[in-house]
């Protein structure tokens, strides 16, 4: 347990952040299920702009540290590519 003052404060601060990034990783998730349902629906066009959105969401989580830059890259690259698979 903290005793000291900069210890409470702290303890507030990581669950302050641990909430934020919480719901930043829900929402990316969010939109990453928005395009996988799109791409089993089969619908060329919807998962497209879902992508597109998906995308900035993705590229968004990384640049706030939610998830590592490599695992964003791959997963909008492996996206990209089930969507262009729909197209064919």
């Amino acid at each position: 347990m903290a005793n000291t003052p900069s210890a409470k404060k702290a303890t507030r601060k990581i669950a302050a952040r641990t909430a934020i990034n919480k719901s930043r990783r829900s929402r990316m998730r969010t939109f990453i299920r928005k395009v996988e349902e799109a791409i089993v629906s089969g619908d060329h066009t919807n998962a497209f702009a879902a992508l597109k959105t998906a995308e900035v969401e993705i590229n968004r989580a990384a640049t706030k540290g939610i998830v590592h830059a490599n695992l964003a890259a791959r997963k909008v690259s492996r996206l990209n590519s089930r969507v262009k698979a729909l197209q064919a």
